[in-house]
């Protein structure tokens, strides 16, 4: 990654609902304020399954908002995304206690623990929510008007992100 852009993950369990939902609405973002060329943007999962396309329910919410998630595909996190990224955002809770023990953990002795500063993206608008308050609540197997929220709550939580980026 080239050193003068700031490298963003967006981190959710299987990279299938919430993170490409908000790697598409942060990339939206940023292009709308033409800072694409100061970004690089990806998603992943504590727990993917690798080349999966997005949830249709997550598609179809970002098509609505004029958001094409067609192109992503599902990866997991890496232990390297510890060095590549200088923010990765998790979702909620157990996604941050994975990627806190994928920092710390290796069967071949201690871990580097990169230049990510790791971090629940719920923080990013409140940093002293707890509890569920924190998380960005996994719409999975439920209806059209849960994954609508989750946008609601991704877009809120990008545009503070994306504020404070903008201006470091």
């Amino acid at each position: 990654m080239d050193a003068a852009r700031i490298g963003v993950l967006f981190v959710c369990h299987a990279n299938l609902c919430r993170s490409p939902l908000c790697e598409g609405i942060f990339t939206d973002m940023v292009r709308a304020r033409g800072l694409l060329d100061r970004f690089t943007i990806d998603s992943a999962g504590c727990w993917a399954d690798g080349g999966q396309s997005p949830h249709p329910n997550s598609v179809e919410i970002a098509a609505r908002h004029g958001i094409d998630l067609t192109q992503l595909r599902s990866r997991g996190v890496e232990p390297d995304d510890l060095h590549r990224f200088d923010h990765i955002l998790a979702m909620d809770r157990a996604n941050l206690d994975d990627l806190q023990r994928l920092r710390r953990l290796s069967a071949f002795g201690p871990v580097q623990p990169g230049k990510a500063k790791i971090r629940l993206l719920r923080h990013v608008v409140d940093p002293a929510a707890q509890g569920p308050a924190a998380d960005v609540p996994d719409p999975v197997r439920r209806g059209l008007d849960a994954y609508e929220a989750t946008f609601a709550l991704l877009t809120t939580a990008c545009t503070a992100l994306l504020d404070e980026l903008a201006h470091a």
